[in-house]
């Protein structure tokens, strides 16, 4: 709505102070003119009449005064035409709730020094709050929005409140401030292509809230709550600082969430003052929670997911993740558990499973216990959580990430109580052996300890005390003619000592080698040496497999 300015308006001449609005055929405001010319102004007035009290001041009575000359004698009900209160100080509380607003409702520059009420009101037309002042708190429960409602640059003292509001044409919050929290919860943007960019020191709820149009949130906010709102076409959430609660929101186009490295620009080019968040240590943002949540169309782009909830999320397999998103690890270091030295190898994990071995019995310190709303998701619940987000960064080619959540995957069904006990040993045994075929170094170890072991025991029980001597028996018939030899070969002898010679090392070393490889010797082995160099030959080759397989899922890309 476009009015004249200020200045170019006949102010009142009561007061040299006052740049109030003169009431017509009057040389002074609304709040400077007798009582009685006031009572006859206000007589004059009709449900649906248009007013303009632009600069003037109201008190708590005069502003009841005025909107009972509004107030239809059949239904008791605040009728409004255009009502014009550019520049207005309300001195106390100022009360227009179930009012209905028939033409524009200009409120630019106004400043409300105590609560306002807008409750229930009805603005049929544009509704223009730019650049007011909200000292008190702001009441717009169940306000609906028949036209654009513009709240540009207007700044809120304490909380604002718009919980069930109906927003039909634009909704402009861009530059808005809020010291306070900000409650949309259960509102209705039905047109609106853009909310914010708004800064906001405590938490914005849209919980319920419904959107029906493409729309793009900026948001800077200790909290952005969303459980169970509604997006009926394509959205991007931008966002700094803030801590997500995403469960249960609904979506059923693709849906972006990303964090905003660099401050929001408003549309004349100017940063967003982010004056209360200047001692924050980063604008980074954390997920809370995507419980719920159909995650077939989510995108998630630089978002710290280690305190995020999982457990519930449908799709996790097709959810997308770009940039620097980051998970919780495991704790780093050696710790002790039962007087056994216990290290956890790096790793993402997921909050869940912190909370979770955080509450075991014998629990390692490190642990996160504090994750909000975990419940009692136990290893039966996060093996699925797992295997999905596995193959999510396996379809975008992510094997390391992959490779993460594959062990994960396999400890929750080791620890899960609904597999049977031979396959937990299998599980175990996979484990120790080589963390899952993804920890070579689990699996050299336990290779050069069977190397050793074979060495040591070919030493002592396996090659020959000497090497066999060949012999070769013949029988020269009587009569003369071909001699036919048998040529023999003495059974290895076992060893009496000394067995830790440099030529018995050698030999054994070379036998444990050839094993490695499943190659054969050729050595000279006692009965007992032939076993060992079987049991060497089947059980090194696949230690070195596991070796070779976990640094290969560690570098393909």
């Amino acid at each position: 709505m476009s009015t004249p300015s200020l200045s170019a308006q006949r102010h009142c001449r009561a007061n040299p102070g006052c740049r109030g609005r003169r009431v017509p055929g009057h040389t002074a405001c609304l709040a400077h003119i007798s009582d009685a010319q006031r009572a006859t102004y206000l007589a004059g007035l009709a449900p649906g009449d248009t007013i303009d009290h632009r600069g003037t001041s109201f008190t708590e009575q005069l502003l009841s005064d005025l909107l009972d000359a509004f107030r239809d004698p059949a239904t008791m009900e605040v009728r409004l035409g255009s009502a014009i209160f550019e520049s207005v100080t309300f001195e106390g509380d100022a009360r227009f709730d179930s009012a209905t607003f028939e033409g524009a409702a200009d409120f630019g520059a106004v400043t409300f020094k105590g609560a306002c009420n807008f409750a229930s009101v009805t603005f049929e037309a544009r509704a223009g709050f730019e650049s007011a002042t909200f000292k008190g708190d702001a009441g717009f429960e169940s306000a609906t929005f028949k036209g654009d409602a513009g709240f540009e640059s207007a700044t809120f003292r304490r909380d604002a409140w718009f919980e069930s509001a109906a927003f039909n044409g634009a909704a402009w919050f861009e530059s808005v401030t809020i010291d306070g929290d900000a409650c949309f919860a259960l509102a209705t943007f039905t047109n609106a292509d853009r909310f914010g960019p708004l800064v906001c020191a405590g938490q914005v709820k849209l919980s319920g809230a419904t959107f029906g149009s493409p729309v793009t949130l900026s948001v800077v906010a200790r909290h952005l709550v969303c459980r169970r709102t509604r997006w009926s076409s394509t959205a991007e959430i931008q966002l700094r600082y803030a801590t997500l609660d995403f469960a249960h929101a609904v979506f059923e186009y693709p849906l972006t969430i990303a964090a905003e490295s660099d401050p929001f620009l408003l549309t004349d080019g100017r940063q967003l003052v982010e004056a209360a968040f200047a001692a924050a240590p980063g604008p980074g943002v954390r997920v809370a929670s995507l419980r719920g949540v159909d995650a077939a169309h989510l995108v998630l782009s630089d978002l710290d997911l280690a305190g995020c909830l999982f457990v519930g999320t449908v799709h996790l397999d097709q959810l997308r993740l770009e940039g620097a998103c980051t998970f919780d690890t495991a704790p780093p270091g050696v710790h002790w558990r039962r007087r056994l030295p216990v290290r956890f190898t790096e790793r993402r994990i997921l909050a869940e499973e912190h909370h979770w071995r955080a509450g075991r019995a014998g629990a390692v310190q490190g642990w996160n216990v504090e994750v909000v709303g975990a419940g009692r998701a136990g290893p039966i619940q996060l093996a699925p959580v797992y295997r999905a987000l596995r193959k999510s960064f396996e379809d975008s080619k992510h094997e390391p990430g992959a490779a993460d959540f594959y062990y994960g995957e396999m400890e929750m069904r080791r620890h899960a109580g609904d597999i049977p006990r031979s396959e937990r040993g299998l599980l175990t045994a996979y484990w120790a052996l080589s963390g899952y075929g993804l920890r070579a170094s689990r699996a050299l170890a336990w290779l050069g300890a069977a190397m050793l072991l074979t060495i040591v025991l070919l030493m002592v029980f396996g090659l020959a005390r000497d090497t066999p001597k060949q012999t070769a028996t013949g029988t020269v018939p009587a009569g003369g003619g071909k001699v036919t030899f048998e040529i023999d070969k003495d059974d290895p002898a076992n060893p009496t000592g000394p067995w830790f010679t440099g030529e018995r090392f050698e030999k054994a070393l070379g036998v444990t080698l050839n094993s490695v490889v499943f190659r054969s010797s050729g050595q000279d082995l006692t009965t007992a040496g032939t076993y060992i160099e079987m049991a060497s030959r089947l059980t090194e080759p696949v230690l070195l497999g596991l070796a070779v397989l976990a640094i290969r899922n560690r570098v393909k890309r």
